[in-house]
């Protein structure tokens, strides 16, 4: 499938790396399949973004939460994520959402309402998670600049 998008141009998707979100996504309910993008030169290990299928000018930066939160484990309430099927460690992915704004150095990350992915039913939901440890705006700049710099 062909898709015309904001950032990234037009891309081809292929029909297996489409993620479907039986409930949407908070905010953007009607919103209900993504697909994973990154940029080349950037390599995966990155922001990525999700894109979504239905509306091609809408993506939402994203990342893996562990390479700014090295212990972020959070309690998914089981009910939450059962209608994207049976999770298993290995084929599980989180993802929370980045927030750039103009300044850089205010850059942060959502750990209260991460994407739960099943990578083998290409199946998701976006919980939020009940634990004051996790803030809505995680300050994560100067900590990719420390990553940078022992990379």
């Amino acid at each position: 499938m062909k898709l015309n998008t904001r950032i990234f141009g037009e891309v081809e998707i292929e029909d297996s790396k489409i993620i479907s979100f039986p409930n949407g996504i908070i905010g953007f309910p009607d919103l209900k399949r993504f697909t994973l993008m990154h940029d080349e030169e950037q390599g995966t290990n990155t922001i990525k973004w999700l894109q979504s299928i239905e509306e091609p000018g809408f993506a939402m930066p994203v990342m893996d939460p562990l390479f700014v939160c090295p212990d972020y484990q959070p309690m998914v309430d089981k009910e939450a994520v059962s209608d994207i099927g049976e999770l298993d460690n290995d084929e599980m992915l989180v993802l929370v959402t980045v927030t750039v704004p103009h300044d850089l150095k205010q850059m942060t990350v959502n750990l209260k309402g991460p994407f739960i992915i099943n990578t083998k039913e290409m199946k998701a939901t976006q919980t939020i998670i009940d634990n004051e440890e996790y803030p809505v705006k995680f300050p994560i700049y100067d900590i990719l600049q420390k990553n940078k710099a022992n990379a």
